[in-house]
């Protein structure tokens, strides 16, 4: 019943809710529950009528990481690949999705499950979330790029003290230092971040995609080589856009801006 472990939500035209649902182990990633949430991800992302991407988790967490009960039982192998897990990588396979994905962190996210929310383009919060990176505790060295995406996020003197001690984040201090856009109420979570969802699909498709595209790659850049690509992307794209649709669109965002 591994299609069970993830639950998939469609009814939204052009969003597509992804529920990690093991909760009676806080949605920890089990060999099954990676695999279910690869294939689930590059199936939407294969798919061009999913434009957004919402993940979260069942019950009272997030996502707990790596299944430890399974790996110290042997039955899984540690080697070389993502995170020294060799099979299913489900922050690959979210970076292979073009679109957007709004991160709705019900409630704890741990070690894996800290870098799987990383992966994600947008985080809402509750007050229930929480994050901590225990790699150094566990003695399981990250490879889903939390020692580098956090550091960016938040500094590297905040970062170390998060992964040298395995110490609780709490939502608000999340939010506070920037890698959680905003917390909203529990009750409110899926709404707020379905709206936000909703927001994004209102834009022009294929400009979602872009920018995207040249904020992740310019960000892996030196700032003046991210510069010059956004001119080149820039200038390639603006070259086929025509002054009849500027103008159409710039109706549609004088009628929004009035609550129309």
């Amino acid at each position: 019943m591994t299609e069970d472990l993830v639950l998939v939500d469609r009814d939204t035209p052009g969003l597509a809710v992804l529920t990690l649902n093991r909760s009676q182990a806080m949605n920890a990633l089990s060999g099954a529950l990676m695999a279910a949430l690869t294939a689930q991800i590059d199936a939407l992302a294969a798919d061009p009528a999913v434009r957004v991407l919402l993940l979260t988790g069942a019950g009272k967490a997030f996502c707990a990481g790596l299944d430890l009960k399974e790996l110290g039982s042997g039955s899984r192998r540690l080697g070389g690949g993502e995170h020294g897990v060799t099979d299913h990588d489900p922050v690959a396979a979210l970076d292979r999705f073009g679109g957007p994905v709004i991160g709705a962190i019900n409630g704890a996210a741990v070690t894996g499950g800290f870098e799987l929310a990383l992966a994600c383009d947008v985080l809402l919060a509750s007050p229930n979330a929480r994050f901590a990176d225990t790699h150094a505790r566990i003695g399981i060295a990250p490879g889903w790029g939390l020692s580098q995406k956090l550091s960016r996020a938040i500094g590297p003197y905040r970062a170390r003290e998060v992964s040298f001690t395995g110490n609780w984040v709490s939502a608000e201090q999340a939010a506070a230092w920037g890698f959680v856009n905003r917390v909203v109420p529990a009750e409110r979570l899926l709404a707020e971040a379905r709206a936000l969802a909703a927001d994004m699909l209102g834009t022009v498709p294929a400009m979602l995609l872009r920018y995207k595209a040249v904020i992740r790659d310019g960000y892996a850049l030196p700032f003046g080589e991210a510069m010059a690509l956004e001119r080149t992307r820039g200038r390639e794209h603006n070259a086929s856009v025509a002054a009849d649709a500027v103008e159409s669109r710039r109706e549609a965002v004088r009628a929004r801006n009035r609550g129309e």
